[in-house]
């Protein structure tokens, strides 16, 4: 049985649990109302990322929707040829590179030198 959604404005509980899921869903409504891509394209790749996690033993219990989310984004954005697959991957990189070097609670800075090679990095 699935819980009835919950109102952000009214308090019961946050919006989202991780800042970065709030990120990735700003992303999407900006790109959508850029003309990247129409909400019926979005739906679909969402479903079909969706689906291919559930394939793969996802247990759809609500807490991995924004990694369904964001990969979305990711399929999508490469799809409309708005950024590549290594594009995506040296981004990612050069973000856990800068929570890396960030101390805890204080907000990470991405940075230039973020997107150098790293030792060890493959």
């Amino acid at each position: 049985m699935t819980q009835p959604a919950i109102d952000p404005r009214s308090g019961d509980a946050p919006a989202f649990a991780e800042p970065w899921q709030a990120h990735a869903f700003a992303m999407v409504v900006q790109l959508h109302e850029r003309g990247l891509f129409s909400w019926t394209e979005w739906a679909d790749m969402l479903a079909t990322q969706i689906a291919a996690a559930q394939a793969a033993g996802d247990a759809d219990r609500g807490d991995t929707y924004y990694h369904h989310w964001l990969a979305a984004l990711e399929a999508l954005v490469a799809a409309k040829g708005a950024g590549s697959a290594a594009e995506l991957a040296r981004t990612a990189q050069a973000w856990d590179h800068a929570a890396d070097r960030t101390p805890h609670g204080q907000p990470i800075q991405l940075l230039p030198e973020d997107f150098e090679p790293q030792p060890g990095a493959r």
